[in-house]
């Protein structure tokens, strides 16, 4: 009986995941639908209406237009959008000198704009039904200024310290707000990130190079994807998340306990250390 009304409770909640095609958002949206959740999974150009439980939309993050097409799609369709998570995003590399201004601009229109715009679209439906929660998928890295990875950082940065202060905000309507951090995960971010050009005559030449090549490795190397899905199921179980969450390896989660901890200077030592620098 209890089971019943379990699956029941699960299959009226409906869950909207930007970035859903691949990764870790693919990974999240086709859990969720094993657990009986409705699901709405966003890509810029969808390939298919759905897809091993995830029914597709239109949606660009940098292009108001299509998110509010979009939400109004799925709430004209259910009525109701009871978690958003905004997954999408965006890797950019580079030696900070050298990035050109255009892609900084589109790493924080993605990763740290695009959210917000998200939010913004869902708070009024959620705000009606007095509930709902929205959970960001941050980065490990915005914890920390990582060398040649700065803008990605700053990014991941801004939306976590965002989350705090939203958090406050939306209390007086029961609509909740958290972060999950994951760390290297076996995804195709890496051939999706913008690379600054490795320029011959550029002075980081050499430990941009080295770098670029670790990134890659740590990424390949990276967690199953599926540790994310299982973790963002248990938050959305909570009710009363907390403000962080870290999905990592021990290396990458203790590293955000040791910035608190150590002087400055000594956990710079220890990230260039780390980094070959």
């Amino acid at each position: 009986m209890y089971i019943f009304a379990d699956i029941k409770f699960c299959m009226s909640q409906v869950v909207l995941i930007t970035g859903a095609s691949s990764g870790i958002g693919k990974a999240v949206g086709e859990y969720l639908h094993q657990k009986g959740y409705k699901v709405y999974g966003s890509s810029r150009n969808p390939k298919y209406k759905e897809r091993n439980g995830i029914h597709f939309v239109a949606l660009d993050v940098t292009l108001p237009e299509t998110i509010q097409a979009a939400i109004e799609e799925i709430i004209q369709k259910e009525d109701q959008i009871d978690f958003l998570i905004n997954n999408a995003g965006k890797g950019i590399t580079g030696a900070l000198e050298e990035i050109p201004d255009e892609e900084i601009l589109h790493a924080f229109e993605v990763n740290y704009l695009g959210p917000l715009r998200m939010i913004k679209a869902v708070l009024p439906h959620m705000r009606k039904r007095k509930s709902g929660m929205i959970i960001n998928i941050t980065s490990i890295a915005g914890y920390m200024g990582l060398p040649f990875r700065g803008i990605y950082s700053a990014t991941k940065g801004a939306l976590e310290l965002t989350t705090e202060a939203y958090r406050m905000e939306l209390k007086p309507f029961n609509i909740k707000m958290t972060n999950i951090a994951p760390g290297d995960f076996a995804t195709h971010i890496a051939s999706g990130r913008y690379h600054a050009p490795v320029l011959e005559d550029s002075p980081y030449k050499e430990l941009y190079e080295r770098s670029l090549t670790e990134m890659d490795q740590d990424v390949d190397n990276g967690m199953d994807p599926i540790r994310m899905a299982k973790k963002v199921h248990r938050v959305m179980g909570r009710k009363n998340p907390t403000i962080h969450y870290k999905v990592g390896e021990f290396l990458q989660k203790i590293s955000i306990a040791l910035k608190h901890i150590l002087p400055d200077k000594f956990y710079e030592k220890l990230l260039m250390r780390y980094y070959k620098l």
